[in-house]
């Protein structure tokens, strides 16, 4: 069934089908206020939720019990015995990714390992199974990848495809077992940390943006690893992220009507409306005054 909205707040809700019995989700609430989402899911399906932002609440039996799930915490829900439809309160500025997988596709993932997953046990395969975990570092890299994916439409699938089952190898791996040698920059949680800081500096900052020098020493991270990290984990190099991000909070202004066209330009950093105007061209395939119009 589709996502339901229960207001009109401004937000992302898409619902991807990566293939039978497996389903992504993303939710963003990009508004000051709280936003509720509902969805069915059938009690053959294992949930797993990521807060990468914000704070959020799940409801179950119409409402007689909830479930919070805080920033940086995922929630794994899973009961064989009853459906568990999706009843979300996400308060504002919160963003969250999860995963429906089928109990049989599940099965098929993980079958030579059903003694290491605790609710695949014999005596548990029948019970309901909630836990609540930390979301790593290597896991936030790959949430924030799903995010703020910049990729032609014909290859999102495959691209949410591998995202997906990534994240389920990194929610199930054993600390022990990671290889560090794979991914060095994540050795050290702080430089993530740094790359995150970076992005609210340059969204902060996006009518004068800082130069990646200034902004390589204002967070404490060598030049060579602020390029690197943040083009791992948003998926693409600093001014490019920003333009995108421009371009998004244009839009949305000349959406709301409130600002005339050399007003909007200003906001997002443009001193002139034929150099914002030639921007928003090569990102929407059209010109402001024409979107507006379009609008009506």
């Amino acid at each position: 069934m589709e996502i339901q909205l229960k207001n009109n707040a401004s937000g992302i809700l898409e619902e991807t089908k990566i293939e039978d019995g497996f389903y992504i989700l993303k939710f963003a609430n990009e508004t000051n206020e709280n936003q509720s989402i509902v969805r069915d899911i059938d009690s053959s399906f294992i949930q797993f939720h990521f807060c990468s932002k914000g704070k959020m609440q799940f409801s179950f039996n119409n409402g007689s019990y909830a479930l919070p799930l805080l920033n940086n915490k995922s929630l794994l829900l899973y009961n064989p015995q009853r459906d568990l439809p999706m009843n979300l309160e996400m308060e504002g500025d919160s963003t969250l990714i999860s995963l429906l997988i089928s109990i049989k596709k599940f099965h098929s993932l993980f079958s030579t390992e059903a003694n290491y997953i605790p609710f695949l046990g014999e005596g548990n395969r029948d019970k309901k199974y909630y836990t609540d975990t930390d979301i790593s570092p290597s896991m936030h890299v790959v949430l924030n990848q799903i995010i703020n994916y910049n990729l032609h439409t014909s290859i999102k699938l495959l691209y949410f495809k591998g995202k997906a089952y990534e994240l389920l190898s990194l929610y199930f791996n054993k600390p022990e077992d990671v290889d560090i040698e794979q991914c060095p920059f994540l050795v050290d949680e702080e430089n993530v940390l740094k790359i995150k800081r970076a992005k609210e500096i340059i969204i902060d900052k996006m009518a004068e943006p800082p130069t990646l020098k200034e902004l390589s020493k204002e967070i404490g991270l060598p030049l060579n690893k602020l390029k690197d990290g943040f083009k791992q984990i948003y998926g693409e190099p600093v001014y490019a992220f920003l333009f995108d991000y421009k371009m998004e909070v244009a839009r949305q202004l000349l959406a709301s009507r409130d600002y005339n066209v050399n007003e909007v330009g200003l906001k997002v950093g443009y001193s002139t409306s034929s150099h914002f105007i030639a921007a928003f061209k090569k990102k929407y395939g059209t010109t402001p005054k024409k979107y507006i119009m379009n609008l009506n």
